[in-house]
């Protein structure tokens, strides 16, 4: 299930970083919207690592660390979501999300479903720590484990598909 992935790396000085970046968040502006029309949607599906996810490991870490930090504040200044109780958390994950998917995309140049399992377990694992650090709350720092699953597989699977279709490009 492993396949080649031509990678592409900018630097903070690359525009292309910049649009790239620019695109993946407009994808987590877009995204979390949808979701947010069902019902505790945003806390099931956490629509807003999927294009961080996608971003960082075929584009790199820099444009992963741009889409990541942009999407959460930009949905906060302009939908309120998330929440600025949970903005620290998010940004916080995102970036783990980030780092840990385009490094591992540079590494082993491969997209593979342990690859994503790897990034989503860090980013969480990590995240978890941290959520419970900021927020005090053991059930809100396993929320996502607890609710929010279902958004998890669409990373892991959703995230291998669409990385298998950018794989040519």
């Amino acid at each position: 299930m492993e396949s080649t992935l031509k990678l592409y790396s900018f630097k903070f000085v690359n525009a292309k970083a910049y649009l790239f970046a620019s695109l993946f968040a407009a994808g987590n502006l877009v995204f979390p919207q949808l979701a947010h029309l069902i019902p505790m949607g945003g806390l099931i599906w956490l629509p807003i690592y999927f294009f961080t996810l996608i971003a960082a490991y075929k584009f790199g870490i820099v444009t992963g660390l741009l889409t990541a930090i942009a999407s959460p504040l930009i949905n906060y200044f302009i939908f309120s979501m998330p929440g600025a109780e949970m903005l620290p958390v998010i940004l916080i994950k995102s970036t783990l999300m980030a780092v840990a998917a385009g490094y591992l995309a540079q590494r082993t140049r491969q997209i593979s479903l342990m690859n994503l399992a790897g990034i989503i377990l860090f980013y969480q694992g990590i995240g978890m720590i941290a959520e419970l650090a900021i927020s005090g709350s053991f059930m809100a720092a396993i929320q996502d484990i607890r609710i929010g699953y279902p958004g998890i597989l669409l990373q892991l699977f959703g995230g291998y598909i669409a990385l298998k279709a950018l794989a040519k490009w």
